[in-house]
């Protein structure tokens, strides 16, 4: 498949940026990193409609709509390996999705490792979810999550379905980070290729939120928990991506469940291809996850 102009300016910025090298490191230097993080957007969009913040728990929930009268609740859980975030693109993306859907989105802040590990990082996430249920019924929520957002999409639906709590109505789950171990022999072809991400890093990042140096624990590591009875899931993945062969492993599993299972594979796209700025594949495939929030 021939990738367009505008994928290869925007593999020219990522290197610009030195994402590649700032995720060589190791340990990786969070604090260099979280200066692409952005708390409060700015722009004529997030004044015109209707944003409020609150809190559950520790957790900083910026609302787009409110008393906008829909009966859809999106929950936004961002990526950004567990150490920074959200970032531009995750409020770009907040904006597109708004703008197509009128959905009520939630995009959470959650706490972020080293100051945080992953307990404390998913009971957040598992009290925004029972929030959101006080507010919505669970077949109007829906859960987007990129890289450690689909993390903790992924494990947070894990423990719904074991504690026999109402699953939202669908998952998207963008690039996905599902076994933090990164133990799988295949990342290593990988790791060349990879534009973005790098294993030294990424494993640097898992290991400063990982509780007791446990990386296998479900919470960090959804690959290692069970999958049966999850809602419907939408997966895209991107090929030159070192989380890559563990989503292959997870798709396995989601089959052997029988999950109503939506797989999108970005030929020679780098780590959450989908919001990535400029490229028009990304373009697309943002258009193609409207599609499934509206349906």
């Amino acid at each position: 498949m021939k990738q367009s102009f505008t994928y290869y300016i925007t593999l020219f910025v990522i290197k610009l940026k030195g994402l590649k090298k700032a995720f060589s490191q190791d340990p990786i230097d969070f604090k260099k990193i979280r200066k692409e993080d952005v708390y409060h957007p700015k722009g004529k969009f997030f004044k015109q409609k209707h944003v409020r913040n609150f809190k559950i728990s520790n957790t900083a929930i910026t609302e787009v709509g409110q008393n906008n009268g829909a009966k859809k609740l999106l929950i936004f859980i961002h990526g950004g390996a567990f150490i920074s975030g959200p970032s531009k693109i995750h409020w770009d993306a907040v904006q597109e999705i708004y703008k197509a859907t009128n959905q009520t989105i939630w995009l959470c802040n959650y706490p972020k490792a080293p100051e945080n590990k992953i307990s404390e990082i998913s009971k957040n996430i598992d009290l925004i979810y029972a929030t959101a249920l006080e507010q919505y019924p669970a077949n109007q929520i829906s859960i987007i999550g990129d890289s450690v957002g689909g993390t903790l999409t992924a494990a947070l639906t894990q423990r719904l379905v074991k504690n026999k709590i109402e699953l939202p109505n669908k998952i998207i789950l963008i690039s996905p980070v599902m076994d933090a171990s990164l133990s799988n022999s295949e990342i290593e072809k990988i790791d060349p290729i990879d534009p973005m991400l790098s294993k030294a890093g990424v494993l640097s990042a898992k290991k400063m939120c990982a509780e007791n140096d446990d990386l296998t624990n479900s919470m960090i590591s959804p690959l290692y928990g069970s999958f049966e009875n999850f809602p419907h899931t939408i997966l895209f993945i991107a090929e030159n991506d070192i989380t890559y062969p563990d989503q292959k492993l997870a798709i396995e599993k989601l089959n052997q469940a029988k999950v109503n299972l939506e797989v999108i594979v970005g030929k020679n796209m780098p780590h959450i291809w989908p919001f990535l700025p400029v490229m028009k594949e990304a373009k697309e495939a943002l258009k193609e996850i409207i599609i499934r929030l509206k349906n």
